[in-house]
């Protein structure tokens, strides 16, 4: 039988999305994730199904299941500024777009029939998503309903402590201070954050304390207040006893409209001067924590009580002002959803004469298997671990992905959840 330029163009389609789909799977695994390995090999063997009963029954419209899918994909695991790490996505979307559109053209105007319907292939695509939503929905629920614990692999906080209101909750107060443009004119200005005070609170006792930063786009509000749950399942950690109460403060690394225009990145170094001549001296002069006093040697002395944790933009700011930058301040970390630190840069900072007998006592790195962050992340902690010695894997650092999880409060959620559990 003659081949049909339908086919020919279904076939091409086909071969492009596989070698693409390979590449897909192959990436993460090179980058060492088998969490997101896994889910990219289901995803890709239900796009190469749905393409081989695209040539196969000459239905070459099926094909703009996978151009779908795989915009939503590409747009998830890509991101303009900085990474293009999953561009096989946008590949496979044009492929699959045009095949779907000029296939059926062609057929239109030559008036082409469609061939006997491929069921296997359909019927085993329609199979492996089912399973997978199962598995999706199966432990979304298990873990909704589970006890609080940390968990590695982690579907869902549990609803009784996310969704349930706690009767002895937590205060959050508006913390104004006094600072300056470290990263322009270093003009002086005033910043407000966020405190939050465990039910409770009493100044005679002594509090651990986390400063927590928001991402690209969000200010202080964001963790505690735009996003309420993590309160409310903050308070019911405390509540339960699943963590000691302790003090979260939420700054912002925004300097008012300061390089809104030329990229926000040298926020993310100068944060380290507002941190350590401001921000902490303003909060732990008005709160109890373990800072006898609040000079260089008063916050050196109680490091072990102090922790640092971001998401996104906040993650990086993480790493620049508080992991490489206040190491003598801080030994607890976490990462969620961003990196941006290179091994040399870890070297001249961490491994630096000030900082390099300092013990680290955790650092915690979370991502989502969809998250545009995650081949960056893995690939700044890799270079991270291979010369760092202070730090050994289910130790003291962990890497945490989270299934079907993207760059959104979802993921950082879950991120919380866990960090919460491993400090202090």
């Amino acid at each position: 039988m003659k081949t049909s330029w339908t086919d020919r163009i279904t076939l091409f389609a086909m071969i492009i999305i596989a070698a693409y789909g390979i590449n897909e799977v192959l990436g993460y695994l090179i980058l060492g994730s088998l969490e997101a390995s896994v889910t990219m090999l289901i995803i890709e063997t239900a796009f190469v199904l749905i393409a081989v009963a695209a040539w196969r029954g000459r239905l070459p419209w099926l094909n703009i299941v996978i151009a779908g899918f795989s915009f939503v994909l590409g747009n998830t695991t890509n991101y303009a500024e900085t990474t293009h790490y999953n561009w096989g996505f946008w590949v496979q979307m044009g492929v699959a777009a045009v095949s779907a559109i000029c296939g059926t053209v062609l057929m239109l105007r030559k008036k082409e029939k469609h061939k006997a319907v491929p069921a296997r292939e359909l019927i085993l695509c329609a199979l492996i998503c089912a399973c997978a939503l199962a598995v999706w929905g199966g432990w979304t629920m298990k873990d909704k309903k589970a006890t609080g614990i940390a968990r590695h692999t982690m579907w869902a906080v549990p609803t009784e402590l996310d969704s349930v209101p706690c009767e002895n909750a937590g205060t959050l107060e508006e913390l104004i201070y006094e600072t300056k443009a470290y990263g322009t004119d270093s003009r002086t200005l005033n910043k407000r954050a966020l405190v939050y005070l465990p039910y409770g609170y009493d100044e005679s006792e002594k509090y651990n304390i986390l400063y927590l930063m928001h991402g690209t786009g969000d200010d202080e509000n964001y963790w505690l207040s735009t996003h309420e749950t993590n309160k409310t399942m903050l308070d019911n950690m405390i509540a339960r006893g699943d963590i000691e109460p302790l003090i979260i403060v939420t700054p912002t690394f925004y300097v008012e409209d300061d390089l809104k225009d030329t990229g926000l990145d040298p926020l993310t170094y100068s944060f380290r001067e507002e941190l350590r001549n401001d921000l902490m001296p303003a909060v732990e002069s008005k709160y109890s924590t373990w800072a006898e006093t609040t000079d260089a040697e008063g916050f050196a002395a109680s490091r072990d009580h102090r922790a640092f944790a971001g998401l996104s933009r906040g993650a990086v700011t993480t790493y620049h002002s508080a992991f490489c930058g206040s190491l003598d301040w801080f030994s607890w970390f976490g990462t969620f959803s961003g990196s941006r630190t290179d091994r040399e840069y870890f070297q001249q900072t961490i491994q630096s004469e000030e900082f390099r007998e300092l013990p680290i006592h955790y650092l915690y790195v979370s991502s989502g298997v969809f998250d545009f962050a995650l081949p960056r992340q893995l690939q700044d902690t890799d270079g991270l671990l291979s010369i760092e010695p202070r730090l050994t894997t289910g130790v003291n650092t962990d890497f945490d992905v989270f299934p079907m999880r993207y760059h959104s409060i979802g993921n950082w959620h879950l991120a919380l959840y866990n960090f919460l559990q491993r400090i202090f």
